[in-house]
C-alpha cells in the first residue's frame, strides 16, 4: 500500500471513529449505559494513534516540511479534520512517492530516525503491533 493510500484510508477511518465517538457521547447523555461510549473511545483511540503514528512515519519517509507534519498530526485531534488534511496533502504533492525501504547516498538516510523508519516500513506488522500496544497503553486494557 502506498503512503498516499494508507493516509487516505486511515484519515477516513479516523473521521468515522470521530463520528462514532460523538454519537456515543449523545447516546450516553440520554441513556444510563456507558458501554457504547467505552467501545467508541477505544476504537477512536486506536484510530487516532494509528493515523498519528502513520502520518509521522509518512512525514519522515517522504521528507515533509515541519508544517505539513504538524498539520497532519493536529488534524487527528480536531473532529473530522483528517479527511481535508489528507486531501490537502495529496493536492500539494506531499503524498507523492513510495516507501523508502533501502538507504541511498543521501546523508539524511544515515540518521537514526531514517534507519528506524525504513525498518518499520519493511516490517509493517511489527509497526501495527506497536501501534496497538500504544493504543492500549493510552486507553488502558479492555474492561468487562
Amino acid at each position: 500500500m502506498t503512503p498516499r493510500r494508507l493516509i487516505r484510508v486511515l484519515a477516513v477511518f479516523e473521521a468515522i471513529t470521530w463520528t462514532l465517538l460523538i454519537t456515543a457521547l449523545v447516546v450516553q447523555s440520554t441513556t444510563v449505559s456507558d458501554a457504547f461510549l467505552t467501545l467508541a473511545v477505544g476504537i477512536h483511540t486506536l484510530a487516532l494513534v494509528a493515523f498519528s503514528a502513520t502520518a509521522l512515519l509518512v512525514a519522515i519517509n517522504l521528507r515533509w516540511s515541519i508544517g505539513a507534519a504538524v498539520l497532519a498530526l493536529l488534524s487527528a485531534v480536531i473532529p473530522l479534520a483528517t479527511i481535508p488534511a489528507a486531501l490537502w496533502l495529496s493536492r500539494t504533492g506531499q503524498l507523492d512517492g513510495d516507501w523508502r525501504r533501502e538507504a541511498t547516498e543521501d546523508p539524511r538516510d544515515a540518521t537514526v530516525i531514517d534507519r528506524l523508519t525504513r525498518w518499520y516500513v519493511r516490517h509493517p506488522l511489527v509497526f501495527a503491533l506497536i501501534l496497538l500496544v500504544g493504543a492500549v497503553f493510552v486507553v488502558g486494557p479492555p474492561r468487562a
